[in-house]
């Protein structure tokens, strides 16, 4: 069996005890070795025979052992610690002329040996040598065998004695007292240093306080619970206080451990699971303390494979596009990002909280033609620059708006498999979340409008507001068109065919690449199909105004052929229709069961809401029913002073009525005919229209007799009667008779 320098050989005894050996330096001759025990303080090296090393060996007194208990030292320059580099270095220039002087220096008793002679010259102690090379043939007889072992410093469980003592003293007295281990923090009380060594019985009490006291959801502080453990382990009895309450009592300060000794301990034995689960909950340890050894993009072979949604409450306060002085809030905002290529395919700004109508808005979005639809915004793409317009093969989302019935209808119809993450795991979707963080930061926080940290004094953020919806949701779609085209991902875990092709990790350029190299897990559906299934649907009535759906009114080119309004003046009729909240332009009807739809669009007199979002009306329809109602007051008010008015002119007519009346009652009903040609034409003459700034002279006009009278001539010109006169004399007379 070959030897070679530094190998470590085991040697057994007759009670079975082991003993190492290195070899340190091997005859040219092959007839000696000379070997150390690695374990040995004070060993010395030693020469052997060969021929003895190699019968102990083929035995089986003997053996090689294959790993280096000093190993470990032999470590990356970069990993060792500065100050241990210098330790290192400066005992290697003492003894660094010594090690190539073999085997001369393992001869140490000689007078002449290198090591009395080094000494000398460095004016040291031989010891000081004898170590340091001791050290050095030991581990391994390297540069690094001279590195300080520091971890093997300080208190060891292992390393008691029969009694389980550290070290024993004697005091004055002659009792054996425990030596305080580690940092003395304490005063010296009659030359003695106070304080309590942590043993094992100490530390089992530590680790039952923690558990009581620490690792609890309560969020005690770790000094309190230190105070606790004393006070639950460390007591000597109990006592009543004036009281009547009973306290424990504790034994003087120099006789308990310190919180620095707890706190040490504490840290020693600490699990940051344990720690995590404990104190701050399960949800919590695997959202933010589990490792992070997956990638969630591994979960989809190809575009489509699955998309995430969610949803987040836009930063920043819109203003309405009918009365932009009127503050509306803050939109809710919905992503829908591919798991495989990480492009967004779909999204939604509305009103709407939460809610499965915001997630079908968004899902949707990333079905629909992309090119159309920025078309709505003026901006102008071709179809490579945003092509997602399909339907996934799995939607994944978080226990809220893909949970319950409604998520039925999307597997029922489209044949989407919806999945749920664990409540609390946020960290599950974590591409439609971390998307949400970088909108937030490359664009909503800079808008006016934005919410932001507020100090006294400061002026209400929300009075900044601008944007309107329509604005709002083009800041976001330039957003995303600027996200899926020149966001680079270098942290994208591209796997050997992405490599082959030099693929560049870009949302977009991944999708390409995933459509060319991964198809088939993308399907389109026809538009009209899609939001037949997919939009909210809502109660309207047909009536001869048009379809009337939330004060609105529609028309179509159906409903105006088979005369749909005029059949509804014989009694409004009760549909449903599908509609889109963000677009007030049209509806849809479902027509044969759901298999065709008519689509309605806003008459004439509705263009106001022309292309509209449907909160902005229904704030617009609110504010006027508002309106109407503190209109009341006034209404009442005006209808009071109208009726004092006409009581009072009635009044007035009462008063001047004849007390006494000479004429009959027949002959006053007889004379109506006479008494209103008199009236008739003295209120004729009374309100006849004369031009210019006066009348003629002498011209007068009487309205007891209904005559004019003047100082010898006629009045004016009387023109004859005319057929018309007695047709209305005729017409009287009927009327007075019935």
């Amino acid at each position: 069996m070959e030897v070679y320098v530094n190998s470590i050989v085991e040697w057994k005894n007759e009670t079975g005890e082991a003993r190492l050996e290195r070899v340190l330096w091997i005859d040219p001759t092959d007839d000696k070795v000379v070997m150390i025990d690695i374990d040995e303080p004070k060993a010395w090296p030693s020469w052997c025979e060969m021929a003895a090393l190699q019968s102990g060996l083929e035995t089986g007194e003997s053996r090689l052992l294959l790993i280096d208990p000093y190993a470990s030292l032999m470590q990356p320059e970069h990993q060792i610690k500065l100050k241990h580099r210098e330790h290192r270095d400066k005992s290697w220039n003492l003894i660094s002329p010594l090690v190539h002087q073999v085997p001369r220096v393992f001869d140490y008793w000689s007078r002449t040996s290198p090591i009395h002679a080094r000494a000398r010259r460095r004016g040291k102690r031989k010891g000081y040598f004898y170590d340091l090379m001791r050290r050095y043939w030991q581990r391994g007889q390297t540069k690094n065998a001279l590195l300080p072992l520091f971890i093997n410093c300080g208190w060891r469980s292992h390393e008691r004695d029969a009694k389980g003592q550290k070290k024993v003293r004697t005091r004055q007295d002659g009792k054996p007292v425990l030596k305080k281990v580690g940092h003395n923090t304490r005063t010296k009380l009659e030359g003695e240093s106070s304080g309590v060594n942590i043993t094992e019985s100490l530390r089992a009490h530590f680790r039952c306080g923690i558990k009581l006291y620490y690792e609890k959801r309560t969020g005690t502080t770790l000094k309190d619970a230190y105070h606790r453990t004393l006070e639950n382990f460390f007591h000597c009895g109990y006592t009543s206080n004036r009281n009547g309450v009973r306290k424990p009592v504790l034994p003087p300060a120099s006789e308990l451990p310190t919180y620095r000794q707890f706190r040490y301990w504490y840290n020693k034995d600490k699990s940051p699971k344990r720690f995590q689960v404990s104190r701050l909950g399960e949800n919590k340890f695997h959202l933010k303390g589990r490792k992070l050894l997956g990638d969630s993009t591994q979960m989809a072979f190809g575009p489509g494979s699955i998309y995430q949604i969610d949803a987040t409450i836009g930063d920043a306060y819109l203003v309405s596009s009918l009365d932009r002085s009127r503050i509306i809030g803050r939109p809710v905002i919905y992503f829908v990002p591919d798991l495989f290529s990480e492009l967004i395919a779909g999204f939604s700004v509305a009103l709407e909280g939460p809610s499965w109508l915001g997630a079908m808005l968004a899902i949707e979005n990333a079905a629909s033609d992309k090119v159309s639809f920025c078309a709505e915004y003026g901006i102008t793409i071709e179809e490579w620059e945003w092509p997602a317009c399909h339907i996934p093969e799995a939607l994944l989302g978080d226990r809220g708006e893909l949970e319950g019935y409604n998520a039925d209808h999307l597997v029922n119809a489209f044949n989407i498999r919806i999945h749920n993450t664990a409540p609390g795991r946020a960290d599950l979707k974590g591409l439609v979340e971390q998307y949400i963080d970088l909108t937030n930061e490359r664009i909503i926080k800079w808008v006016p409008g934005a919410v932001r940290a507020r100090e006294r004094g400061d002026r209400d953020y929300r009075l900044d507001a601008v944007l309107d919806l329509h604005e709002f949701r083009k800041l976001i779609l330039l957003s995303i068109l600027d996200y899926n085209k020149n966001h680079r991902m270098d942290q994208y875990r591209k796997d050997e065919h992405m490599i082959a092709d030099q693929l560049e990790p870009y949302p977009l350029d991944l999708w390409h690449w995933g459509i060319k190299n991964r198809s088939g897990h993308l399907r389109k559906v026809p538009t009209d199909r899609l939001r037949l299934n997919l939009l909210p649907e809502v109660d309207a009535s047909i009536t001869r105004q048009g379809l009337v759906c939330e004060n609105l009114h529609y028309d179509s080119e159906r409903a105006a052929a088979e005369e749909w309004f005029e059949r509804a003046r014989q009694g409004r009729k009760k549909v449903r229709v599908a509609r889109d909240p963000r677009n007030l332009s049209r509806v849809y009807l479902r027509l044969d069961g759901g298999k065709t739809m008519e689509t309605f669009h806003l008459v004439d007199a509705d263009k106001t809401f022309q292309g509209r979002d449907w909160y902005e009306a229904a704030d617009e329809f609110e504010l006027r029913r508002q309106r109407s109602d503190t209109s009341r007051t006034r209404k009442i008010d005006s209808r009071a002073d109208f009726h004092a008015t006409t009581d009072s002119v009635i009044k007035g007519a009462v008063a001047k009525k004849p007390e006494s009346e000479d004429a009959s009652s027949r002959s006053r009903v007889g004379g109506i005919r006479e008494h209103r040609r008199q009236e008739r034409d003295a209120a004729r003459r009374a309100d006849a229209w004369v031009l210019g700034s006066h009348p003629p002279p002498g011209l007068q006009h009487s309205a007891v007799g209904g005559e004019s009278k003047s100082s010898g001539s006629r009045s004016g010109y009387v023109p004859p009667a005319k057929p018309i006169d007695k047709l209305r004399s005729s017409r009287e007379r009927r009327a007075l008779q019935k």
